[in-house]
């Protein structure tokens, strides 16, 4: 059904504008001439590999009158049979036509389509057109390729074809030596939809639009298949065409309706475009060996292996603390930030190019936490990859207010309405006024910057690997002098404060209460008088080189101030790398998979849902979860960091953080096997489908691991994570009917899971978990730093 919409829309649309002037004056023709004139084609095309002038005449003859009328299926079908042959003819007007014909076919119905994309011979014939010194021949085959485009099918039998490397090949072999385009406005007002126009060749630009379309369809197999030196270059050349767009995307340099009469206009948009680059980039070697691996670590955690495990197991989540700059052998540690500083100028002169650093990046879409598939994000923003900076998602710009330790929030401030229903994509006068809002105090701070600049994406990458986390994070802040950027607050991840420039002073307090926050609940602001600055505060003082680790939950504040030496006031820029920590990957989380790998042990035990044993036994094990849930909510244990997967260079680390984990998991075993919370769990379940929500939402992750299990035929064993709330709302019923019985089966599954249960199961199936988690980060990754190489 999709397949039939999407084939409306494009037919309807058209993929560019038609040749349809033959179509014209047609009106006292007599139909039935097309299909008189099927033989004399026939017969023709029987014979025209002789090189007989008339024999070509009358082919040319019967395909301009098949074209000049309105095609019917049934003769449509019975040309078709021939379209092999011609296609390979000779002569370059029957290749053309005959090209045209299968391209008008192809649009006529969504039938016909799939019976054009059915022939084998057809599409080889038709590809085979392709790269060619033939130019009309070579344009009337990607008109035909790009019509046939206009079903999900015809692109995937395309692609099973190789059209796609051939098209790309073709188009590096014709590209000018230069691109000169122009934007347009499209159907959508939104800036990623802008179309972009060609001061090129026809031929180019078809080629480009129809090898868009194929690598905007292609699963990540099909886009390994890819040969690496084509990706290669083909992306080049896509950079090539990006940077213009860019440029005149951020500058408004856009042509109204009835502009640019002198371009070509293909329905290629800066998302399909921005798609393109992201794709071929999602294969890429994530990062080439341009630091040792061990950098990171010594530059954080000093370089004795004592100094990490003193960090980790008495500060890590706890207490912050501050690496100084080191003044011996500070070249080489130093050497992570060193690249990125150069890109961003001198700091003498950095606060002056702000704005031209600015207009270099784009929009970084947020992909959510639980997303394993990167194609599927890639459809959810197909409409917007590639837009400019949007405000408050990928920069803010504020200060606090002295008086009322109050953020204000710049473009707030200056717009026309407070509450902005629409995200505020940055153009280049906004980019402007940062300079000038710096200026005037207030403090310009960029997200993900791992996705903007591949030396910051190294040091996040290794980051995330220390603490065996899928991926960490990067922010920059820019803060003028004797200011004050974001008022006191806490966050719900670990962060590591890099001082590049300047100086700052910190105030960081202890934890309101032991419990860690989780990532994504509320951080609110918090009101000065809940803190007692001269009890809970620590105050740090950083320079440059300096290293200052906050623990999630951790109040803190800082303002930049004036120099204590020669009483000069300075600004300050750091990064702040963010150790997320995402549910799975909690402590609770790896207890959840400890459960669910357990129960799909014991599947050849369980009987049927559809039995009152099978019943009892599935929904005590889903009742086990929650259990784990509430211990979670009160224990701090089970919210800290596991690092089962985590990855040291230091020789003997695994020895002793292993034995760590250990300690830890048995103590959240024997918490989980004293615990009696089978009532409050009850209250929990029941609670939650009273008000319709899924009572197991917070733990849908599990459903990952669930895709690995081995069916049992004769056993439906489990509940699916995601079945629907009926299904659950019934044999709920069921359960709390037999509520006694069923109170018994749930301390005996409890029992047996915490007797039984192996952490080097676990532990196997944990890492899984973290490889497709870090997987779709790394692609991720690689696609946003593509799009800023430019």
């Amino acid at each position: 059904m999709e397949d039939l919409q999407e084939f409306k829309k494009n037919n309807n649309n058209g993929n560019r504008k038609r040749k349809s002037q033959s179509h014209s004056n047609t009106g006292n023709t007599d139909r039935r001439s097309n299909t008189l004139t099927f033989p004399l084609l026939m017969a023709a095309a029987l014979s025209h590999s002789h090189t007989n002038t008339n024999t070509h005449t009358v082919v040319k003859d019967c395909l301009t009158k098949f074209l000049s009328h309105p095609i019917q299926p049934h003769e449509a079908t019975c040309i078709l049979s021939l379209c092999p042959l011609l296609l390979r003819s000779k002569s370059p007007h029957i290749a053309t036509l005959t090209a045209q014909f299968v391209g008008a076919v192809s649009l006529l119905s969504f039938e016909m389509n799939h019976q054009v994309v059915s022939d084998f011979h057809t599409l080889k014939a038709l590809i085979s057109l392709i790269p060619t010194s033939r130019k009309a021949v070579s344009m009337a085959a990607c008109d035909g390729l790009l019509d046939i485009c206009s079903t999900c099918l015809g692109r995937q039998r395309l692609l099973h074809f190789s059209a796609l490397e051939t098209l790309m090949f073709a188009f590096l072999e014709v590209q000018g030596s230069s691109t000169r385009i122009s934007l347009s406005t499209g159907d959508d007002v939104n800036i990623a939809s802008l179309r972009i126009g060609f001061q090129k060749g026809e031929l180019p630009v078809l080629l480009l639009n129809a090898a868009i379309i194929l690598i905007n369809t292609c699963n990540i197999e099909q886009l390994r298949k890819i040969p690496s030196k084509l990706s290669e270059c083909f992306s080049v050349s896509l950079k090539e065409v990006w940077r213009e767009a860019h440029k005149k995307m951020i500058n408004s340099d856009i042509l109204g309706a009835g502009q640019g009469m002198n371009l070509y206009f293909s329905n290629i948009t800066i998302s399909d475009l921005a798609e393109s680059i992201f794709r071929l980039s999602i294969n890429v070697d994530q990062f080439p060996a341009l630091m040792s691996s061990n950098i990171v670590e010594r530059r954080i955690f000093w370089s004795s292996e004592d100094d990490f495990k003193h960090f980790i197991l008495n500060q890590w989540e706890v207490l912050p603390c501050v690496v100084r700059r080191f003044s011996s052998a500070s070249l080489e540690v130093d050497e992570i930030f060193t690249s990125f500083m150069q890109s961003l100028c001198f700091k003498d002169s950095f606060p002056l190019v702000l704005s031209s650093i600015l207009q270099d990046l784009i929009s970084c879409l947020p992909i959510d936490s639980d997303e394993l598939d990167i194609l599927n994000f890639l459809i959810e923003v197909r409409n917007k990859l590639g837009c400019p900076l949007i405000n408050e998602q990928d920069i803010r710009v504020l200060r606090t207010d002295n008086q009322f330790k109050q953020e204000v929030h710049f473009f707030q401030e200056n717009s026309d309405s407070c509450l902005v229903k629409t995200p505020h994509v940055l153009c280049l006068d906004d980019m402007l006024k940062c300079q000038e809002a710096y200026n005037d105090g207030y403090t310009v701070a960029l997200r993900g910057m791992e996705f903007r600049f591949e030396r910051v994406a190294l040091i996040v990458d290794r980051l995330a690997s220390i603490f065996g986390q899928p991926s960490a994070g990067a922010n920059m802040y820019l803060t003028p002098p004797n200011s004050q950027g974001l008022a006191r607050h806490y966050d719900d991840h670990c962060v590591f404060v890099c001082q590049i420039f300047g100086s700052k002073q910190w105030k960081i307090f202890s934890q309101p209460n032991g419990q860690l926050p989780r990532l994504y609940d509320p951080c609110n602001i918090l009101n000065n008088e809940t803190i007692d600055d001269t009890r809970d505060c620590y105050n740090f003082f950083l320079n440059e080189g300096d290293v200052l680790y906050i623990p999630r939950g951790c109040p803190h504040e800082a303002c930049t101030h004036y120099d204590k030496q020669d009483g000069s006031v300075g600004f300050s820029l750091h990064l702040t790398l963010g150790v997320e920590v995402e549910p799975p990957f909690e402590w609770e989380g790896f207890m959840h998979i400890a459960l669910f790998c357990w129960n799909r042990t014991q599947h050849h035990s369980h009987p049927s849902l559809k039995s009152l044993s099978g019943i009892l036994n599935v929904m005590s094990t889903r009742l086990l979860h929650i259990v784990i849930g509430l211990i979670g909510n009160s224990d701090p244990a089970f919210r800290k960091a596991c690092l089962g997967a985590a990855a040291s260079s230091q020789s003997n680390t695994n020895s002793w953080l292993d034995q760590c984990q250990r300690t830890i998991f048995s103590y959240l075993i024997n918490k989980i096997s004293r615990d009696l919370r089978f009532q409050e769990a009850l209250k929990s379940v029941e609670a939650a489908i009273e008000r319709n929500e899924d009572p197991f939402q917070q733990i849908k992750w599990l459903r990952y691991l669930n895709q690995e299990r081995e069916s049992v035929e004769g056993h439906d064993w489990d509940l699916d994570w995601d079945v629907g709330s009926t299904e659950i709302k019934d044999i709920f019923a069921v359960y709390v009917e037999y509520k006694e019985m069923a109170e018994r089966v749930f301390m005996d599954v409890k029992s047996k899971f915490c007797n039984e249960v192996s952490y080097d199961d676990v532990t196997a199936n944990y890492k899984l978990l973290h490889e497709k988690f870090e997987e779709v980060r790394k692609q991720y990754m690689n696609g946003m730093l593509s799009l800023h190489s430019i």
